[in-house]
């Protein structure tokens, strides 16, 4: 890696590591709930179940995405993991969020509700399983599994900063960098990668040359790509 480069990196990383960067982003979300688990108002289910829907949201612009997300948790009473298991859901075939359905979202709140019967949390889950199992989708082992990914970065990062720190069965240093359009770009732009596909193994190829830089906490780098669309105004 270009020494230039990697020095930029460093510096977007702690720069852009900031809550303030993040009050119009769908981790606010997940962010109050842990805040109410950490003085006893929720469970850790309620801060999980906020983190995995705000990331199935997490397309599209960041203020369409805070507003449905607002939507769909005054929906839930802000009681996601009673809403959950309730089993009482809003099943309309209408848009919660773009082409997401109230509908989807409901067929998501009762598999999450069949899970939590039986466990207390979704960390020990693998991928395959909360994309099946959850989101109702087929597997895909070339998947990038973005949002799964995103989920994972905000219950484990445990800086004390931006992410949660909640999930302390799971090292940092294991997950891998959200993947998504914008991210690609502003990868293959910075010569992080030359792959075309988005899949997984992309996924894979930026997330370790971000450890070589951060080799236990390779996703810092995914503030260090945020800062560059800053730079960028993209």
């Amino acid at each position: 890696m270009d020494e230039k480069i990697r020095q930029t990196l460093i510096e977007w990383a702690e720069t852009y590591n900031d809550p303030q960067y993040f009050q119009e982003d769908p981790i606010i979300f997940p962010t109050k709930f842990a805040e109410r688990y950490k003085d006893g108002g929720s469970s850790l289910a309620d801060v999980e179940i906020a983190a995995l829907l705000s990331a199935h949201l997490a397309w599209g612009r960041r203020a369409m995405i805070v507003r449905d997300c607002e939507r769909m948790f005054d929906e839930m009473c802000w009681r996601p993991y009673d809403y959950v298991m309730n089993g009482e859901y809003r099943n309309e075939a209408i848009s919660l969020h773009r082409t997401i359905k109230w509908s989807e979202f409901a067929a998501i709140c009762a598999r999450m509700k069949d899970i939590y019967s039986f466990r207390s949390s979704i960390e020990g889950m693998t991928d395959a399983e909360i994309r099946t199992g959850i989101f109702g989708q087929k597997e895909d082992k070339k998947a990038p599994n973005k949002k799964i990914n995103m989920m994972r970065r905000w219950m484990v990062r445990d800086d004390g900063k931006v992410d949660l720190g909640l999930w302390t069965n799971t090292d940092k240093k294991d997950l891998i960098l959200p993947l998504d359009v914008h991210v690609y770009t502003q990868a293959t732009e910075l010569g992080l990668t030359k792959r075309r596909q988005k899949d997984i193994i992309t996924a894979k190829e930026i997330t370790d040359a971000f450890r070589e830089i951060w080799p236990d906490d390779p996703c810092l780098g995914d503030f260090a790509l945020f800062g560059y669309g800053v730079t960028n105004n993209r």
